[in-house]
């Protein structure tokens, strides 16, 4: 029977999804096709990881859709695949992450 070795293993990858990572605010802004069940589609990829937006803003422009989303409590990283997923929506346009402004914010709230 052989001896047993030591194993030499590779130093673990960085948890990006971890609480200890810096978060924080982003927009989204998605232009896609007017779908009746396309918004529901867009919320629930932050409802199934116990996220709610702070603001959510939609209108409709005939057969488009434009969507303003902020929201806090997302590492970058975590912004960035959640942007990926919205852009394999085939009814989706485009998408466009930023880090929120929060003049933005004040603006949206004035409106509405």
């Amino acid at each position: 029977m052989p001896h047993l070795e030591a194993v030499n293993s590779l130093p673990a990858r960085a948890d990006v999804w971890n609480i200890s990572n810096a978060h924080c605010r982003v927009q989204y802004q998605l232009l896609a096709e007017a779908e009746p069940d396309l918004l529901c589609r867009v919320l629930n990829f932050f409802a199934l990881q116990f996220l709610t937006p702070e603001q959510v803003n939609v209108q409709r422009q005939q057969d488009l859709l434009t969507i303003d989303i902020v929201i806090d409590g997302l590492s970058w990283h975590r912004a960035h695949v959640i942007a990926e997923k919205f852009r394999n929506l085939i009814s989706v346009c485009s998408v466009d992450l930023q880090a929120a402004d929060s003049a933005w914010v004040e603006a949206a709230q004035a409106a509405g």
